[in-house]
């Protein structure tokens, strides 16, 4: 069995950018019968960022529910927030001490943040070395990442094999980075990738008239309604295209190419397939969300597993830096 690794961003409220490029894929992963999933929320991760608490809990909370609104098996995996064990912040300081200057100044991460943000902390500097605490606690075999993470991956492998060798012993596992190149790139409603950062992204999770308020606003060109139009370059097609199946979207198209056919048109159905394909995942969310005690208890229940795990890891670790 494989035993894989999954950091959830608690930056913002899950948006159909993240579950369709993230959540989705990941839980689908998970229920694989020779695979074993710890996810974890890094909220310890955003404070490099986010230093207003009830935001950050708004945030980890909206993001608990969408996992658990998609169907997230926690009797089979792992799921909980970082914060809440505490191993995760102790094995990074031993790490911090194996860890060469010159390697976390070149990390490709920091250099583009410190270009790019006025608020440069130690925490975005030391970032690496907490991604791979998170990575050596649970022994994970495998880490699904896109490629601006792979570099942290390779981190983490020369951390534990520097450890290993100081102590001359295995006492991490060194985990694998998967790429998977078909993850696909969601459009926003301007047309660039979707992200919060952009201000570009659709929320499902909204109630249904807010939701078709954003469906409304995305970008479309000016040909007149009773003109055909070019489906492939539209981003209320391409988005169509991502939920439908293969004969709503060959309907589209042929709307599209006939004429007579507007954008408004588009966006209403996009809406409305939103509406019918996310129901009950919407629901969920809701519960989770109004039924506090409800979502506590998931992410306690995980938060204990994953510290019997982590726990014996860093038993590990501090037999052989002579700390027990």
């Amino acid at each position: 069995m494989s035993r894989i690794l999954t950091g959830i961003q608690s930056s913002g409220r899950p948006h159909l950018g993240n579950i369709l490029g993230a959540i989705k894929p990941a839980i689908h992963l998970s229920e694989q019968p020779d695979n074993e999933s710890f996810l974890f929320i890094a909220d310890l991760h955003s404070l490099t960022t986010i230093k207003d608490g009830e935001r950050r809990r708004e945030y980890i909370r909206a993001v608990a529910s969408a996992w658990l609104a998609f169907g997230l098996d926690t009797n089979k995996n792992t799921f909980w927030r970082q914060s809440h064990v505490p191993e995760h912040t102790e094995l990074a300081w031993y790490l911090n001490c194996f860890t060469p200057y010159p390697m976390l100044a070149n990390a490709h991460s920091f250099k583009d943040k410190a270009e790019r943000l006025s608020d440069v902390n130690a925490g975005l500097f030391t970032y690496p070395c907490l991604m791979a605490a998170d990575i050596l606690l649970y022994d994970a075999d495998i880490v699904p990442v896109g490629k601006d993470q792979k570099q942290h991956v390779e981190m983490t492998r020369d951390m534990a094999s520097a450890v290993n060798t100081q102590v001359g012993e295995a006492v991490f596992v060194l985990p694998e980075s998967r790429i998977d190149e078909r993850i696909m790139t969601i459009p926003g409603i301007d047309g660039q990738k979707m992200s919060k950062s952009y201000n570009n992204y659709i929320d499902i999770f909204l109630p249904a008239n807010e939701l078709y308020k954003v469906i409304k606003k995305i970008v479309s060109d000016s040909t007149p309604l009773e003109e055909p139009k070019n489906p492939d370059s539209d981003i209320t097609f391409r988005l169509y295209s991502l939920l439908a199946d293969d004969n709503q979207v060959a309907t589209m198209r042929q709307n599209y190419e006939k004429g007579g056919y507007g954008y408004g048109h588009a966006k209403k159905e996009l809406y409305e397939l939103i509406i019918d394909q996310f129901a009950d995942a919407r629901e969920r969310f809701t519960y989770y969300m109004e039924n506090n005690d409800a979502l506590e208890k998931e992410l306690r229940a995980g938060e204990e597993k994953a510290r019997a795990v982590a726990s014996k890891t860093l038993e590990r670790v501090r037999r052989k830096l002579g700390y027990t």
